[in-house]
């Protein structure tokens, strides 16, 4: 994936998140960086200059989506446990989850990035939490295939040492020594993090949940963390089973308990917070906390309708997260927006969200969880050249407003992805890898895990 010297895209509707939204304009790329927009045509260029044309006539240009919550293994158990709640579900899953390998990873990782890719993501998270031993590399499985696809990533180094002996919900054959936990994630940390302004590849310490880990690897996760330099992220607040179990177990609340933890900041994201009051809100928006807002995966669990809206409107960094494919099928970031957008407005009124608002969460929102902001999820010069074009003409061209026709209607067709200045899908198509393999590739993972993992279904 090479991207040209310079990239112009022309006759289109754009909208910035940030700035003004220009009516029929331009935008100009160089190497890997926005370097200009702006209404009517390009200005003049050289003659010698080396230049990719776009033609996006009947077109709307967005920034990449950028997926702030995801679980990438979990493509290869889409549809099971399909009428359960979450600790229903977890304790359905772990064992067969607990049989997955490197092949099974690869197999669902290619999947579900190639289709990110093919439906608006620029910039993915990947939470994965389970490390069984004697399986292969896990986490450089993940790896590969991001830089297969060519999307920007960010792996988690989840982690889980509560089993049920200890009071936890994960049976004890699942999880980890806390001492273990830290040693392998210092080394994902050097073997891949890279902190510059145009990574492809960061990594986060994400121990799982309040229910599967303990508080010691709660503190000496954050303790690595930010000694690393790096990012932290975790669920919380997702049901009332997990409110229970912070009440009886450990005598606060989720939020209160990530408190004492000392897992509040701006360096931290968290996953859900679908159940959090009035005293959580102001606390996340004072240390800056950031929310990946999962509305697919709450309704397919029944776990219930976060707070988006009143989170993003107190100060609080709200981004998407499309969750795993096991709690929200073959689900995209404009799905995603979508249903934040319905969901809020059932519970809230028609004015709870906009359309625009949603667009802001699933890009510059989702940046700033990821710490990310001045880099990615607005398209701004010198911000770099992640960008969605959409084709809003069609049967979306009678929906007068494109970001409405975006964001309420079906999802239009994608016409071009582009990372970095570099195109990953052209026409519906990756350009990058050869998608109709990936998704074999995911069915095939399903099939070798469900095979593995025999013994235990």
């Amino acid at each position: 994936m090479t991207a040209p010297r310079r990239v112009i895209v022309e006759n289109a509707a754009i909208a910035p998140v940030e700035g003004e939204e220009i009516a029929r304009g331009h935008l100009v790329i160089e190497g890997d960086r926005i370097a200009s927009l702006g209404e009517g045509p390009p200005p003049p260029l050289p003659a010698s200059s080396a230049v990719e044309r776009i033609d996006a006539t009947g077109c709307l240009v967005t920034p990449g989506m950028v997926n702030t919550h995801h679980h990438l293994y979990q493509w290869a158990t889409q549809g099971m446990e399909a009428e359960s709640t979450l600790f229903e579900w977890l304790t359905g899953l772990y064992r067969p989850w607990s049989r997955m390998d490197a092949e099974v990873v690869s197999g669902a990782a290619r999947a579900g990035l190639a289709w990110l890719a093919l439906t608006g993501c620029t910039t993915t998270t990947d939470h994965h939490y389970l490390f069984p031993k004697g399986r292969g590399d896990l986490f450089a499985a993940t790896v590969e295939a991001a830089r297969e696809t060519g999307l920007r990533f960010h792996p988690c180094r989840g982690s889980m040492d509560l089993g049920r002996s200890s009071g936890g919900l994960p049976p004890d054959e699942v999880v980890e020594r806390t001492d273990d936990v830290l040693a392998h994630t210092a080394e994902m940390i050097d073997a891949y993090h890279d902190p510059s302004f145009s990574s492809m590849l960061r990594v986060a310490v994400a121990p799982c949940s309040p229910f599967s880990v303990t508080e010691e690897l709660l503190t000496g996760s954050a303790e690595l963390a930010r000694d690393k330099g790096v990012r932290l992220h975790t669920h919380l607040a997702e049901t009332l089973d997990e409110e229970r179990h912070c009440r009886e177990r450990l005598g606060v609340t989720p939020v209160q308990y990530m408190e004492r933890a000392g897992w509040l900041g701006a360096d931290v994201w968290l996953a859900h917070c679908v159940h959090v009051g009035d005293h959580d809100v102001r606390r996340l928006a004072a240390t800056g906390t950031g929310v990946a807002h999962c509305p697919t995966s709450n309704g397919r669990v029944g776990a219930g309708i976060a707070r988006a809206s009143h989170l993003a409107r107190a100060g609080v960094p709200v981004g998407l997260g499309v969750d795993g494919p096991a709690s929200a099928e073959v689900n995209s970031m404009a799905g995603e927006a979508r249903m934040a957008l319905l969901t809020q407005r059932a519970r809230y009124g028609p004015t709870a969200l906009s359309a625009r608002e949603a667009l802001t969460m699933a890009t510059l929102g989702g940046a700033r969880c990821l710490g990310r902001q001045d880099e990615l999820g607005s398209l701004v010069p010198g911000k770099l050249a992640d960008l969605a074009i959409w084709r809003t003409g069609g049967f979306h061209a009678a929906i007068a407003d494109p970001v409405v026709a975006l964001v309420h209607a079906h999802t239009p067709p994608l016409a071009r992805l582009l990372v970095g200045g570099a195109t990953v899908v052209r026409d519906g198509e990756l350009t990058t890898t050869d998608g109709h393999a990936a998704a074999r590739a995911g069915a095939l993972a399903h099939r070798r895990l469900l095979s593995l993992a025999g013994d235990v279904l």
